[in-house]
């Protein structure tokens, strides 16, 4: 598949999650379907709330299968890709993803907590997000504000939402998606804008960025499959439309320009 063609079918698969996870925004609410991890993901939004951070989203009601939460204003989702371009917008998501990592550690999580990704066992264990990409940062200006959708919550290392942005903000990604996709007007210098991601974010082992991208993306594809294997949408549609091919083509790319990526 062309590169070309993998953007015209990641577009068809991004509609159907749209169609297939409605969301309303009125009145200063969002109103969305439960997931099933939606009562977890609300206690912790509570604690994070009680630790005096607004960044995430306050819940209002979870009803069955439709969760309501107050709104954070700024942009996000497709208009979110213009506010990171800059160093600073892309050293304010790291320092915001880091304040929230902090932030966790004290959480406890409920009994009977659900989660839709994998736990993974950690020394220096926090609450991942699990989808930390642009889309779901709330953003003023070149700020990052806000970080929303948090339905892959997860208890994990920090290096697993850090090498998932790293792959979206930088991005770790072909040419034609850094300038079709991600709307830079030209292509990135990529290590220098891993050096800023990971400076803003701060008090780091050293790590291997490739092999740690390279692994979350495994971890993704493993993911993807095994929800849809479980019949859950969007996921289903996904993998019908070949969406782990394509995340397979970038788990390649990836290794294939390693010089490329890591920092000096």
């Amino acid at each position: 598949m062309s590169n070309a063609d993998a953007f015209e079918a990641a577009a068809r698969a991004e509609a159907a999650n749209t169609e297939a996870r409605p969301v309303v925004i009125a009145d200063g609410l969002v109103t969305r379907p439960a997931g099933t991890a939606a009562a977890t993901v609300q206690h912790f939004l509570r604690f994070l709330r009680s630790q005096g951070l607004d960044c995430v989203a306050e819940p209002v009601s979870l009803d069955g299968e439709v969760e309501t939460l107050r709104y954070i204003p700024g942009a996000s989702g497709g208009e979110a890709w213009y506010h990171q371009h800059t160093d600073e917008g892309l050293a304010s998501a790291a320092r915001l993803l880091r304040k929230i990592h902090d932030a966790s550690q004290a959480w406890i999580p409920p009994y009977d907590a659900v989660w839709t990704a994998r736990p993974i066992a950690a020394d220096d264990l926090v609450y991942c997000h699990g989808d930390p990409g642009p889309w779901n940062f709330v953003w003023d200006d070149s700020t990052a504000i806000g970080l929303i959708d948090w339905d892959y919550l997860h208890p994990g290392p920090r290096i697993d939402d850090i090498a998932y942005a790293l792959h979206w903000f930088v991005p770790l990604r072909c040419d034609e998606f850094a300038l079709q996709w991600h709307h830079f007007p030209e292509v990135p210098d990529r290590r220098h804008r891993v050096a800023v991601f990971l400076e803003a974010y701060g008090d780091l082992p050293a790590f291997d960025v490739v092999d740690a991208v390279i692994a979350r993306l495994e971890a993704v594809c493993d993911l993807v499959n095994e929800l849809a294997e479980s019949g859950q949408e969007p996921q289903r549609t996904w993998v019908l439309d070949g969406a782990l091919d394509r995340e397979r083509e970038e788990i390649e790319w990836v290794r294939e320009h390693r010089d490329l990526l890591s920092p000096r």
